[in-house]
């Protein structure tokens, strides 16, 4: 069931977990304000988690592409929003995003069964 979610999940909250034991100020206060910016502001968290996923596969970060479609999968996003996302990621970044677009579908496809 979902391995690749579950892996996925377990593996960030472990390493998560280990680079915040840290007493690094500058990494706590980045995951501070990392998580704050997908809250609810003159934009909702989830037109922020469509543009997270936008910015994430044009950057070509499959550890990013994961964690927005998760968010996006928990704000609501259905395939056919989902689908022009992944269109509009593709027209601005180009064809280098297309593996990037098959490994998020085959993500969602995955999040659709938890």
């Amino acid at each position: 069931m979902n391995n690749q979610v579950n892996e996925f999940n377990a593996y960030r909250a472990k390493m998560n977990e280990r680079i915040l034991s840290t007493p690094n100020k500058l990494i706590k206060r980045f995951s501070s304000l990392d998580s704050a910016a997908y809250e609810d502001g003159a934009l909702d968290r989830r037109t922020k988690e469509m543009l997270g996923l936008v910015a994430s596969l044009v950057l070509r970060c499959d550890d990013c592409v994961k964690y927005h479609l998760e968010g996006c999968k928990d704000a609501g996003l259905t395939e056919p929003e989902l689908f022009e996302i992944l269109g509009i990621a593709n027209l601005v970044g180009g064809s280098i995003c297309i593996p990037h677009t098959r490994r998020a579908v085959e993500y969602w496809d995955e999040l659709k069964e938890s």
